[in-house]
């Protein structure tokens, strides 16, 4: 029979409704149950295209034996990080103040009253890796309850202690000393200290993406032109797109890379890195002209329109690394496996070249495709077709799974990306897609006045209310589309987004927004979310978002609150700027202040010059008016060039706005 998770709207909840471990999703009723009977919480945290989850899940979840123990000594309780980031978050914090590091899946070990007990990660069945076996720290957590509970009590209030103190290092020690001016330069610092000259992007191995980095270093090449910054964007964009950690046959990005040099993936797909992904080569693109990083940015979305879209609108979440139980299988290839489907067309030995392919192979016996020609990435015309062959073979084999959930937060960012790249690139078919997706959000995910987090198969998760995060990237995406499309619609949606955030977020005292929102569940510790991880935070968005909506705008309260957050993460930014690169952006609209363009009349020629162009301090208004000072006295017809609202002389031709966005 299947368990409580049978009705939950996450695809990773439900992998685990027929477990026979009486699991209860996250609730008030898990923990009256541990209340009532006197038990410790088992919490485990993971997601749906998590490999170790998969492997802990068949190890232990579906062991009968194993379950017996867990439902003898604990109430069980399993937690969507994708849904729940602010459980996640706070006991990340507990994992990694108790071992040094964290990962998925998360195993925490809670009281009734949701304080951390002991915490880790992956624990296999029985003892191996260097690690305990499972069934032995479920006896030993339940063994110490039992008998020591004075003891386990006091160090959940450690644990708890430690949870507060790292939940709000931000802000702290704020004195006024900190130069803001200075933080830009500080992080563009630290980075060229991280950077791999070889292989490109940030440290050693395992290696991700890490966009917000290259984000950053954009925006600083394009203001001071330094070489040395452009070289650490493009030995990464270049090396990544080369590597194994790119789907060189459907295009998009797994979601890291287990080596230093991009070979072997840990073969995940998010839609979170294919958002943020599809900006770093636009971008790219947009400074230096290199048509390989267009092809990337292009085939990037070609893989989410295909792949990922629902029939609704929506986009879903993630494909798995496992197919048919095996890490990768979808993706790699025998070199008689290329021979057999690319032999009648006389393209094995070109295609065996082209992507590296070798009878030894470099993945377990098979070969991940990859480009040893590093950033040759342009297919001549038979690599072409060996390429699309190859794809329709690749097509007939077991897909892996799909996380067919779609997230606020992450639908908004590839909204907000597709709808800048759709109108960069001159393809309004990207545009109408983005607005497609926007408009499912509109339809399916504000209930009653109130944005929720989830959605799935036509359900919304009515306990899941949408995050700070969430409202800050519905800002951005909404905004980019007023951009992308000049209706004014999109204003509207951008502007009620942005008071929701800010009625049910700000912290009017200190700054900064809360992750939960003050209608949505109190956990053990009220965070904020203002480190980068593999998303950026919430505050980092939020910053950027509010002060480019407040320049479209010209409402001070939109800018004020965005000025606040820069200031409120400031302190901390100084001591570890590497962990707010995308929160740097905010600090650069702060220091250099936004560069309001508007473009008024039926002018769309005048439009596509500020579209083409990589501008990160700049913002557009065209097309249909909206409420803002931007239009007011305007003559059709003609484009103004701002900042803060005082304008340089109009122009009319498209060479003259050219010259003063600076050629």
């Amino acid at each position: 029979m299947s368990n409580r998770l049978a009705q939950e709207t996450s695809p990773y909840l439900q992998q685990h409704k027929d477990n026979p471990v009486d699991w209860y999703p996250w609730s008030e009723e898990a923990f009256r149950r541990a209340r009532e009977q006197d038990k410790p919480i088992l919490l485990s945290v993971g997601y749906s295209a998590c490999h170790w989850c998969h492997v802990m899940a068949h190890e232990s979840f579906e062991d009968p034996e194993v379950a017996a123990v867990m439902n003898e000594l604990f109430v069980n309780v399993k937690v969507d990080r994708e849904e729940r980031p602010d459980v996640d978050a706070i006991y990340m914090e507990a994992t990694q103040a108790m071992t040094g590091s964290g990962g998925w899946p998360m195993t925490v070990f809670l009281t009734p009253d949701a304080k951390p007990v002991f915490a880790g990660t992956y624990f296999p069945k029985t003892s191996h890796y260097g690690r305990p076996g499972f069934v032995d720290v479920l006896r030993a957590v339940a063994e110490a309850w039992s008998e020591r509970r004075g003891d386990v009590l006091a160090q959940a209030d450690q644990l708890t202690e430690a949870v507060h103190a790292r939940s709000s290092t931000a802000g702290a020690g704020a004195d006024g000393s900190v130069q803001l001016d200075q933080l830009v330069a500080m992080g563009q610092r630290v980075l060229h200290q991280s950077f791999d000259r070889e292989w490109g992007g940030f440290g050693r191995a395992p290696k991700f993406p890490q966009v917000s980095f290259l984000e950053l270093l954009c925006r600083t090449y394009s203001h001071d032109r330094d070489p040395n910054t452009l070289e650490m964007v493009t030995t990464t964009l270049d090396a990544m797109a080369s590597g194994g950690i790119y789907d060189h046959l459907g295009g998009g990005f797994a979601r890291y890379s287990v080596d230093a040099f991009w070979m072997v993936p840990h073969f995940e797909k998010m839609l979170y890195d294919q958002a943020q992904l599809v900006r770093a080569y636009l971008h790219g693109w947009q400074l230096t002209g290199n048509r390989n990083w267009r092809q990337v940015a292009e085939e990037i979305v070609e893989y989410v329109l295909r792949d990922l879209r629902s029939p609704e609108g929506g986009l879903y979440s993630a494909e798995d690394a496992d197919s048919e139980g095996e890490e990768g299988k979808f993706y790699v290839w025998r070199a008689e496996e290329i021979a057999l489907v690319l032999d009648p067309e006389g393209l094995t030995d070109a295609a065996l070249e082209w992507w590296g392919v070798t009878k030894a192979g470099n993945f377990e016996g098979a070969n991940i495709l990859h480009r040893p020609r590093r950033g040759q990435l342009r297919r001549p015309d038979e690599v072409e077709q060996a390429r699309a062959l190859l794809f329709g073979a690749r097509q007939q084999r077991v897909r892996p799974g799909l996380d067919d959930k779609v997230l606020t937060e992450w639908n908004a960012m590839f909204v907000s990306a597709l709808a800048e790249a759709g109108a960069a690139l001159k393809k309004p078919a990207w545009v109408d897609e983005a607005a497609r997706t926007a408009e499912f959000l509109l339809s399916s995910l504000l209930v009653e006045g109130r944005w929720r987090r989830s959605w799935q198969r036509g359900r919304v998760n009515p306990r899941l209310l949408a995050y700070a995060v969430d409202h800050a990237w519905l800002v951005d995406a909404f905004t980019r589309l007023a951009e992308a499309r000049g209706e004014a619609r999109w204003m509207d949606a951008a502007r009620q987004a942005a008071d929701a955030l800010l009625d049910l977020f700000f912290d009017e005292e200190e700054g900064g927004v809360f992750t939960v929102g003050r209608d949505g569940e109190q956990l053990l510790v009220r965070q904020k979310d203002s480190y980068d991880g593999a998303t950026p935070s919430a505050n980092g968005v939020a910053s950027v978002a509010l002060l480019r909506l407040g320049a479209l705008t010209g409402d001070r309260r939109y800018t004020t609150a965005g000025e606040r957050i820069v200031g409120w993460l400031a302190p901390a930014m100084a001591s570890a700027p590497q962990a707010f690169t995308y929160a740097l952006g905010g600090v650069d609209l702060t220091v250099s202040g936004i560069e309001e363009v508007a473009v008024v009349g039926d002018r769309p020629d005048l439009a596509e010059v500020v579209q083409a162009r990589y501008l990160p301090r700049a913002v557009l208004a065209w097309g249909e008016p909206y409420p803002s000072p931007l239009w007011e006295g305007r003559i059709p017809g003609l484009a103004y060039v701002c900042r803060d609202f005082a304008c340089q002389a109009p122009v009319e031709r498209v060479e003259d706005l050219v010259a003063q966005l600076g050629g």
